[in-house]
C-alpha cells in the first residue's frame, strides 16, 4: 500500500465528471487500498477518487472506525428527507460548512471484488456518502454549503 498525495481545491481535476470504471481487477484494488491508506493517514472518513488525482467513479468511505465501505460506480437510487450536516473535506483544508442533505438514501454499485452491493443508510452515514458521490460529479461541498468558515487546527 502506498499514500497519495490529496488533490486540493483549485486544482481542475476536482470540477470533473469522473469516467466509469471499466473493471474491478488488481489495479483498482491497489488503488482502493491505497485510498484506505491514504483517508486513514489524513484521519478523514471518505475519499473520492478525484482527489488523489484519478478520474475514476469510485470512492471509500468509513463513516464509523472499522466499518468500511469501497463504491465502485456508485449509483444513489433513493433519497428521502433532509438534514443538516457540517462538513469539512480533506481538499479544503482548515474549513467547514454547513451543508442540506438527504436524511436516508439507498445507494448501489460494486464492491472492492467488484461484486454487486447496495446499502441503505441514514443520518452521518448518508451525509459521508452523498458527499464522496458529489466528488465524482466535480462537486465539493463548498458548492452546496452555507457559512463556510476558517476552523482552528
Amino acid at each position: 500500500m502506498a499514500l497519495r498525495n490529496i488533490v486540493v481545491e483549485g486544482d481542475p481535476i476536482l470540477r470533473k465528471v469522473c469516467r466509469p470504471v471499466d473493471k474491478v481487477d488488481d489495479r483498482i484494488r491497489m488503488i482502493l487500498d491505497d485510498m484506505i491508506d491514504t483517508m486513514h493517514d489524513a484521519m478523514g472518513v471518505g475519499l473520492a477518487a478525484p482527489q488523489i488525482g484519478m478520474m475514476r467513479r469510485m470512492f471509500v468511505a468509513e463513516p464509523e472506525e472499522g466499518e468500511i465501505y469501497c463504491f465502485v460506480n456508485p449509483e444513489i437510487v433513493y433519497v428521502d428527507g433532509e438534514q443538516e450536516c457540517v462538513e469539512g473535506c480533506l481538499s479544503v483544508p482548515g474549513y467547514q460548512g454547513v451543508v442540506i442533505r438527504p436524511e436516508k438514501i439507498r445507494i448501489k454499485g460494486l464492491d472492492y471484488n467488484g461484486e454487486e452491493q447496495e446499502y441503505e443508510f441514514e443520518g452521518f452515514h448518508a451525509n459521508v456518502m452523498c458527499h464522496e458521490f458529489d466528488h465524482l460529479e466535480g462537486v465539493l461541498y463548498i458548492d452546496k454549503a452555507n457559512n463556510v468558515v476558517k476552523i482552528e487546527e
